[in-house]
Formats: structure tokens, sequence, C-alpha cells
């Protein structure tokens, strides 16, 4: 649990530098394009058809396509990444699926059109308890309860075998034969794809924290 605790630390390490570095990155493309005789900051309110107001324009096009162009680009190397991982064959993933939805929620959402909720309803059930999940992997959920805010709920597929094997693998649905599909999910150390997850780890943090920032430049400049 130490290591957990160690590799949470670097991460928020990472976490804090990353946003400086973007920060300023941001700020100085901002200034980059100010135009001669604008006092003012970008988050202020122009008059339309100024030159701030030319100004602020000018930003939110460079700010959208800079997110755009680099989420695109991590995005597609966190999936070339994955190409060079496989399933190990642990079970966890049909033994451990957490969800920030109860059951209930999950099949109100399928019953609106929600195809993953709908796979994972048909799928999964949830455990009777929490003690109940934590008998089968009392780690994990410990370091769940010591890393969330307390809202999530654990399943588990009724289905699979005493030697971790789908019984029914060649028509496992997609949310089966997709995950993971995204490295910020769940993996413990014994999934095939935890080098996938600790490998892009800094790449998620890179682009969440662009968002973060951009967004939030973009939201201070609608007036």
């Amino acid at each position: 649990m130490n290591e957990l605790k160690n590799k949470l630390e670097r991460k928020h390490q990472d976490y804090r530098r990353l946003f400086y570095e973007t920060v300023e990155e941001i700020s100085v493309l901002i200034e980059s394009v100010k135009p001669d005789g604008v006092n003012g900051y970008i988050s202020d309110i122009y008059e339309k058809g100024s030159a701030g107001f030319a100004w602020q324009s000018s930003v939110k096009s460079l700010l959208e396509n800079k997110l755009n162009k680099e989420t695109a680009a991590i995005t597609r190397e966190i999936r070339q990444l994955r190409t060079l991982y496989d399933c190990a064959g642990c079970g966890v993933c049909c033994r451990f699926a957490v969800s920030e939805f109860s059951f209930q929620e999950l099949q109100i959402r399928a019953k609106t059109g929600d195809k993953t909720a709908q796979e994972f309803v048909e799928t999964f059930v949830p455990y009777n308890t929490l003690d109940d999940a934590r008998q089968v992997f009392p780690e994990y959920v410990e370091l769940l309860e010591n890393n969330t805010d307390g809202s999530f709920y654990i399943y588990h597929c009724p289905k699979v075998t005493e030697d971790n094997r789908c019984p029914d693998y060649e028509n496992r649905p997609e949310i089966c034969r997709d995950f993971p599909d995204n490295p910020a999910a769940f993996l413990p150390v014994c999934c095939g794809y935890s080098g996938w997850k600790s490998q892009t780890e800094y790449l998620m943090l890179k682009m969440s924290v662009l968002t973060q920032i951009i967004n939030f430049y973009l939201k201070s400049m609608r007036g």
C-alpha cells in the first residue's frame, strides 16, 4: 500500500509541474498575438470591432485549434501504445468491475438508450455488499476507499469460470471486447494492460491539464 501511496504522490507532483508549465505556455501564446495598444487582459470585456475584441477572437481560435490538435495526437498515441499489450487472463475485470453508477442508475440509463449501460447491466451484477467485494479483492477495495469520495459501486460477471474464463468468449459484448478502452480505468497490477496504464499516465495527465486550462480561458472570454 505504501508503494501505491508513493505512486499517487508522484502523480500529484507531475500534475502540479504540468499545470504550471502549461499555464506559462498558454500565457506566452496569448501575449504573442496581443495587438499593440491593448492594455487589458484577455478576460476583459471589449467592444465588438475593437482591437481587444479581435484579440479575443484570435486567441479563441488558437486555443481551440491547439486543444483539438494536441488531444487528437495524444489519443492516437495512447491507442497505438495499447496494441503493444494483451489480456493476461487474470479475471479481475470480470470479478471487479467498478462504476460510478448504482445498478438502478445503470438500468435507467440503459432504458434511455445508453448502449454501454445496457451491455453493463446485461453482463454484470452488483455484489450484495461492499464486504462481499472486499472478500474477493480486499486490497483493491481499500485502494478505492482511500482514494475516492466513496461514490463507487462494484460488480462482477456471474458467468466467469473459476479459472477466469468466459464461457461465451466468442460472443462476449463490446464492453468486454474493448476493455480497457481508457487507461484511466481501474486496472490492477496483474492486468495485462497495467503496463499500458503506466506508460500512458503522463499522456493522460497532460491531456487533462491542457483541457482544464484551455477551457478555463475559453470560458473567461465569453464576455
